[in-house]
């Protein structure tokens, strides 16, 4: 959520800020703003309310031309949507800043500015910040002093980025809590809250760590730690370039990402497997040594990535023998806890920067868990970095807010985890040869699954006057019920909720009549006629069955039953196949609704904040 973009250059930079929000578009926003000094030495700057295009019409009439500036994209936390809350906040004119997070203790700093003359013109928190440096400023301190003077009163999460009049030639930067990196360019240095900003600018970035301060000039970046030493941070070469986040000829990235899932898994499944078994080099030398004594696994997650958590329970029970917890990283923070001997923590996260998942990983660093293990898409995060070690997804740049490829990839590279722990356990070396045959042919089956998409279609119109949705799966499909519906609620605004199919009596049933439709997965499974029975259940209550059901499962479709075959799957990755379906129905509602599919309302794509 939020985007930040600042550089220093020794061109017109006000595209390049504008490029960079654009690109940070997928986070989640409700107005932009941007902030630039020019060559009188005066900061002058744009917002407003909406989208990036909003602002860059305002431009057009009004244009702001300079070498050093600052830009950002606004996700509503203190304050409304509007103008006068959207970043950057300035102070006396002399100072603008550009912030992420959340300052806790912004109401009694307000306070305390507002008694020494300063003049709030925003609701948000962020407004304390640029006051407190201008007055630090105001009492003879440089602009890399004053930031590291406000730093240490404030309170909670920050990414910022700050310049002034008094010091033109530079811009400065801090974190604590909100990622925030910094691009290397010739003669031109820049800022972000993420690469994906500056891949058409860089392709080379320092990750800075939590309390570092930066100060960026044409010339050079120096890194400060939060000692006040002078530190030198690594310089990261990435691969990614700035056609990877085009959306192609798809409508939307959502759909983009939806039919690239088969080469994601075969990237996540590449190197890693070999002649019928896993490579145990796949999770390196120091994880395997862990590996051998885990006797539990607890995973911490949220969102969609909490979904796949809870897939991976009924396996590394099933398949692993191994007792497996599985819990809301938001939850997982504010409670006490009972560590049993040798459990392994994971971590699941898409961008590695969720907050309360970082929160609770660094909670679990002081309980004695044995060893920490992030599965993450991007590499550089601070999730990667804080955890002993990784499975990275190799999903490639999600930019839908709602979450599709990074839930297969994370699911993929879960399985791969199960078999690595299971082999110490209960899985035989035959089992094991099973379950990475049929991860071979996963992205096939994948792309059998998305041969269905014009049939989904026509299931799409039926969902266009509704507004609620029930969802049921059982055993590991439970959880891909749950993607599912939450798939349906972020992008089409249907209310939907999933329950284990043998729930309906105690509940749900009272909510099914023809206005009720309910989605199932019926996988051939052991659990098929339980699911059978439960689906008869509905029907003789007149509600409305769409079933995506196994081309070798004995079902018949009937008068208010809908039923699309899905492939025959064997059972292990049926969980991942199925989420395939259930991604496109949620994408075509949404199309008929006339929602912003890939940026949903309200919604972010990285929560960086608690």
């Amino acid at each position: 959520m939020c985007g930040i973009v600042g550089a220093t250059a020794r061109r017109m930079i006000t595209p390049i800020l504008l490029e960079g929000l654009r690109r940070l578009e997928y986070r989640g926003y409700d107005s932009a703003g941007i902030a630039v000094l020019d060559e009188k030495n005066e900061i002058h700057r744009a917002r407003s309310l909406g989208k990036i295009k909003e602002l860059e019409s305002l431009l057009e009439k009004f244009p702001v031309e300079g070498k050093i500036g600052i830009a950002h994209t606004r996700w509503a936390t203190h304050g409304v949507p509007a103008e006068r809350n959207a970043h950057p906040h300035m102070s006396r004119d002399a100072v603008a800043v550009v912030h992420n997070g959340i300052i806790e203790n912004h109401g009694e700093l307000r306070k305390s500015l507002q008694q020494e003359g300063y003049e709030f013109t925003s609701e948000t928190d962020t407004e304390v910040i640029a006051h407190q440096i201008q007055y630090f400023m105001e009492q003879g301190a440089s602009l890399l002093e004053a930031v590291r003077k406000t730093t240490e009163i404030l309170e909670g999460a920050y990414a910022i980025g700050a310049i002034c009049i008094k010091e033109p030639q530079i811009l400065v930067a801090a974190r604590h809590g909100s990622p925030l990196v910094v691009g290397l360019g010739d003669s031109e240095n820049f800022i972000a809250s993420d690469i994906f900003a500056l891949v058409g600018e860089t392709q080379r970035f320092i990750f800075l760590e939590d309390g570092d301060i930066a100060v960026l000039s044409t010339e050079e970046v120096v890194v400060y730690n939060k000692a006040d030493d002078q530190v030198e941070r690594s310089v990261n070469e990435t691969k990614l370039s700035a056609d990877a986040v085009d959306r192609g000829h798809y409508r939307h990235y959502m759909q983009k990402e939806i039919h690239e899932q088969p080469v994601a898994i075969e990237k996540c499944l590449d190197g890693r497997i070999h002649a019928g078994r896993l490579l145990e080099a796949t999770f390196g030398l120091q994880t395997e040594k862990a590996f051998d004594g885990i006797k539990a696994v607890q995973i911490v997650a949220c969102g969609t990535s909490f979904h796949a958590g809870l897939v991976a329970r009924y396996w590394m029970e099933d398949i692993a023998g191994i007792p497996c917890n599985v819990e809301v990283a938001s939850e997982f923070r504010y409670r006490k806890h009972f560590v049993a001997p040798d459990t392994l923590f994971v971590t699941i996260s898409q961008s590695g920067e969720t907050a309360d998942t970082l929160a609770a990983l660094k909670e679990a660093k002081k309980l004695g868990y044995v060893h920490s293990l992030a599965i993450c898409n991007v590499p550089e995060s601070s999730i990667v970095r804080e955890s002993d070690s990784n499975l990275m997804t190799r999903a490639g740049p999600e930019i839908g807010v709602a979450s599709t490829k990074a839930f297969t990839t994370q699911l993929t590279a879960l399985l791969l985890l199960v078999v690595a722990l299971g082999r110490r356990n209960a899985l035989s070396s035959e089992e094991e040869g099973k379950i990475v045959d049929e991860l071979g042919r996963l992205p096939n089956q994948i792309r059998r699954a998305l041969e269905l998409e014009g049939e989904i279609e026509q299931w799409a119109e039926l969902f266009g006057d509704k507004e609620h949705a029930l969802f049921l799966g059982r055993g590991a499909q439970y959880p891909v019920a749950m993607e599912g519906a939450l798939k349906l609620k972020e992008i089409s605004y249907i209310h939907a909720e999933a329950y284990p199919a043998g729930e309906l009596k105690h509940g749900p049933l009272a909510l099914i009549d023809s206005e009720m439709p309910v989605i199932s997965v019926a996988p051939n499974n052991d659990l098929l006629e339980k699911l059978k029975s439960n689906l008869q259940e509905v029907h003789a209550r007149g509600g409305q069955l769409f079933v995506f059901a196994d081309a070798e499962a004995s079902m018949e479709s009937v008068p208010n039953v809908k039923l699309l075959r899905v492939a025959a799957t064997k059972e292990v990755v049926a969980p991942i196949v199925y989420t395939i379906p259930l991604q496109l129905l949620a994408y075509h509602v949404a199309l008929i609704k006339g929602t912003d599919v890939d940026q949903p309302r309200n919604l972010a794509k990285s929560v960086t904040v608690e």
